[in-house]
């Protein structure tokens, strides 16, 4: 018998799919899943390759979603998109 295990940080296709837009950073493509600790934290580590014209609105989500996780997000450039002053 063997045990298949899942990463944590991964969502099966059925998972992702069951999802509502609004667990996504960005909701139109429904990339940047945010349902979880994990997953902002591959949000921030990933926000450089988000189209410049969806990271203001990713960048806030993050930001939002890491305060509702417990997420110290580290990031001075998402800090900077979502509007934070140093």
């Amino acid at each position: 018998m063997t045990t298949q295990t899942k990463a944590h940080d991964r969502l099966t296709a059925e998972e992702r799919h069951e999802l509502p837009d609004a667990a996504f950073g960005i909701p139109e493509t429904r990339e940047f899943p945010l349902v979880d600790a994990e997953h902002v934290r591959a949000a921030e580590a990933y926000f450089r390759y988000a189209p410049d014209d969806r990271k203001a609105a990713l960048a806030q989500r993050i930001l939002a979603k890491a305060a509702e996780y417990g997420v110290n997000v580290q990031s001075h450039v998402i800090r900077s998109w979502a509007g934070e002053k140093p």
